[in-house]
């Protein structure tokens, strides 16, 4: 049987195969990151407990309160603390 690049023994623990070396100079910028803005909202999802999601029906309904409470919550300037 052939030996592996993984059955000879390293020089260095922490070395990594040259094939998993990367190349910053070869690195190009992303090309997603102005995808969000065509004026469309942004999402974020967030999972809710299963005992708090029986009480919403609807993303709106969830919305709703969580607005309303927002507006009740008493504001605090950046350098004051609650």
């Amino acid at each position: 049987m052939s030996k592996t690049p993984f059955d000879q023994p390293s020089n260095s623990e922490d070395e990594l195969l040259p094939e998993y070396r990367f190349d910053y100079k070869k690195a190009k910028p992303n090309r997603f990151i102005n995808r969000n803005r065509s004026g469309k909202p942004k999402l974020t999802v967030v999972v809710l407990d299963e005992d708090v999601a029986e009480v919403f029906s609807t993303r709106e309904a969830v919305n709703k309160v969580l607005r309303a409470l927002i507006e009740a919550m008493p504001q605090v300037s950046s350098g004051e603390t609650v």
